[in-house]
């Protein structure tokens, strides 16, 4: 018998907000990132494996330095967890086309996250876009 306790999911999808972008703890894209990770995010960007992720994260932080995910429901089922999350800071740097405006944002977003061999393999990102480019708009 295993003494081996399974991987909590909903435990790594907490990791993921609350070290890896509320606290820009990048160690962890190795912890919690299977080798082939594949992203896909609302503000029309896709990567595939931990460099592409590292360098987005790096775009968008540039654009929101204290961009905070804060997790409202997070439900899981299977190998998925499913995450409705508020997004807030301060847009201060450029981000895509959109030069710094100083604004607060704060918008709605969900996630899905799959895993695979105790990994994160896929994550799916639908945030609230309208809501961000009015706030983000000079």
């Amino acid at each position: 018998m295993s003494t081996l306790k399974k991987v909590s999911y909903k435990n790594m999808v907490k990791l993921y907000y609350e070290e890896l972008w509320n606290k820009k703890n990048k160690e962890l894209i190795d912890t919690l990132f299977h080798d082939n990770i594949e992203f896909h995010g609302s503000l029309n960007i896709d990567t595939k494996g931990k460099k592409e992720f590292e360098e987005y994260m790096d775009k968008i932080l540039s654009g929101i330095p204290n961009l905070y995910h804060g997790v409202e429901i997070m439900v899981e089922e299977n190998n998925t967890v499913a995450v409705k999350a508020i997004y807030n800071g301060t847009h201060s740097g450029q981000l895509f086309d959109y030069a710094a405006t100083n604004n607060r944002i704060k918008y709605n977003g969900a996630s899905f996250f799959r895993f695979e061999d105790e990994k994160i393999v896929s994550i799916w990102v639908l945030g609230d876009l309208s809501t961000l480019h009015k706030q983000i708009e000079k």
